[in-house]
């Protein structure tokens, strides 16, 4: 478990690991440290605080982004939050080393989120 990272919405860890790859479970859009609070308005906004939140995971096992070599990302509003999304997550990478992604449509998330994205990560 990754004490800065939020608290699972679940019963999982944070991240599992076998031979170097890190297989980070789906954040949320959840605030560290306070589960209570309201989830931020809009899919901007939600991917950033999903993408913090991961941040603060691989952090938390001494990676980066920069290490991620697949996303998964699941929206309930597909049609309408794909663009956005696309834009507010590129943002977080380093022009031209964008992981492999999958984004999928789907019918509803925990806590009543937009966004939910998972990575895989491979130690150097």
């Amino acid at each position: 478990m990754v004490k800065s990272a939020p608290q699972p919405v679940a019963t999982f860890s944070h991240a599992a690991e076998i031979d170097g790859w890190v297989f980070l479970t789906g954040q949320m859009p959840t605030w560290p440290g306070e589960p209570d609070r309201a989830l931020p308005d809009g899919i901007e906004a939600q991917t950033r605080r999903v993408m913090d939140n991961l941040i603060l995971v691989l952090e938390g096992l001494g990676l980066s982004l920069a290490n991620v070599v697949q996303a998964r990302v699941y929206l309930t509003q597909f049609d309408r939050d794909y663009a956005p999304m696309n834009e507010t997550y590129k943002s977080y990478f380093e022009e031209g080393k964008l992981p492999a992604r999958t984004c999928i449509g789907v019918s509803g998330l925990a806590v009543g989120a937009l966004v939910e994205i998972d990575l895989v990560a491979k130690r150097p």
